[in-house]
């Protein structure tokens, strides 16, 4: 990995989404977006977004809930689009970050294409995806990253198949970084913007964003429910380099999977068994934890 410096391209404010948007209150991207402007400590990226909650964000042209320079891209291509931005402004020394900000819809599905390419490529972008294991702008769709027993409006019994492992994915293209993010864990996800940041190739961040409208939770519930999550061990906390080493960030601490689970109306007793819920949470954890265990960061 080759560490670059921060360039002092900077916004007068520290914030990337401004005030009076029209996010929907406890949106777990908006509150990953004042994260995000926190820990670039006012430098100015540019935004590549495609079609997702998080383009909605900006408002109608030409005013912009945005305080950096963003370019709506198609569901497919938002990778593709930040390539070319990045290999523009590296071309004219501008080292400033490029980063992908896309839901899980484009990312797990739509996207994959292009996301796989500029992996494969080691491009010089920053990729984030605030996962709401939906297609929330569109009417709460499942996606591969909706969990087995959650209803959505196209899978009203709930969906049956298990939700993708695009951490897994991502890891096997060897990219330089790979960590997943808690809004709930203020300064591990600091520390892991500005660990991507200071390194130069691809890097994929994901981040578990709960959505009170698909989730049917409560609004001032989102960062509580994300703690729970990571609590109960159904979202772990971890960092892959190079594709090869591991470092777990936080493990479970007995949180009850029900902690979770029974705080959304998307979840039911006829749709999902606790018990399966703990089985899987247990397989995910003995297979991080062998990995961790024989290829150690540190």
């Amino acid at each position: 990995m080759t560490a670059v410096a921060p360039q002092p391209n900077r916004v007068s404010q520290e914030c990337i989404m401004r005030p009076g948007n029209t996010n929907c209150a406890g949106c777990g991207m908006s509150i990953g977006l004042q994260l995000l402007a926190q820990a670039l400590e006012g430098e100015r990226p540019y935004l590549a977004i495609p079609a997702c909650c998080g383009i909605v964000t900006a408002g109608a042209f030409p005013t912009s809930a945005y305080a950096s320079p963003t370019i709506a891209t198609t569901f497919a291509s938002s990778a593709a689009v930040a390539t070319g931005i990045s290999a523009v402004l590296r071309q004219n020394g501008d080292e400033s970050p490029v980063i992908c900000w896309t839901g899980d819809g484009g990312t797990y599905d739509i996207g994959v294409a292009a996301l796989s390419a500029a992996a494969e490529r080691n491009e010089d972008v920053i990729y984030i995806c605030y996962d709401n294991e939906i297609y929330g702008n569109t009417g709460g769709q499942r996606s591969s990253a909706t969990p087995a027993g959650v209803a959505t409006t196209t899978t009203p019994h709930g969906k049956t198949e298990r939700k993708k492992d695009m951490m897994a994915i991502m890891a096997a293209h060897r990219i330089p970084y790979a960590a997943t993010l808690s809004v709930a864990h203020r300064g591990d996800f600091l520390r892991k913007i500005r660990h991507a940041r200071a390194t130069r190739g691809f890097r994929f961040l994901l981040m578990l964003s709960p959505c009170p409208t698909g989730w049917k939770s409560e609004p001032a519930e989102s960062v509580e429910l994300i703690r729970a999550a990571v609590g109960c061990g159904l979202f772990p906390l971890y960092e892959v380099f190079d594709g090869l080493r591991y470092r777990i960030n936080d493990r479970p601490d007995g949180t009850p999977v029900e902690e979770y689970v029974s705080r959304q109306r998307r979840y039911t007793s006829a749709q999902i068994d606790p018990a399966v819920v703990r089985a899987r949470v247990a397989e995910q954890w003995r297979c991080l934890e062998a990995l961790a265990t024989a290829f150690p960061a540190d």
